[in-house]
């Protein structure tokens, strides 16, 4: 379980692994895109709580910081244009936020309980 907690919070590793799930997601969204399925953060979700979860709350919330407005820039009509933004738009990403918060939170515990885990590991093996 250990090896789920090798990238430090605060440290470039960890921003880039926050990065490369932004890509991953966003290739993942293209994808979907191009089959006609139109969920603008479906996949992006799964990317903030992994990036939480290995990197830390930092990398979580570089995470939500540069999906919206890739969302909003890549896959909002009109496409590769800011515009202000519909209703049910503004609806969508404050939904993301929430629930990204929520997410963050939630990795943030898992990743305190594995550290537990293996500090209890590590006294009762001595």
């Amino acid at each position: 379980m250990k090896a789920l907690l090798r990238v430090q919070p605060r440290w470039a590793d960890a921003f880039a692994l926050g990065l490369v799930a932004v890509l991953i997601a966003a290739a993942a969204q293209g994808l979907l895109f191009h089959f006609g399925i139109r969920l603008y953060f479906a996949t992006f979700l799964p990317a903030v709580f992994f990036a939480g979860l290995l990197a830390g709350v930092p990398a979580a919330v570089l995470v939500v910081a540069v999906t919206v407005p890739l969302v909003w820039w890549a896959f909002i009509p009109p496409y590769f244009e800011f515009i202000p933004l519909a209703a049910a738009d503004v609806d969508a990403i404050a939904m993301f936020l929430l629930l990204s918060l929520l997410l963050i939170f939630l990795a943030d515990g898992c990743r305190a309980a594995i550290a537990l885990l293996d500090a209890r590991t590590a006294a009762t093996n001595r």
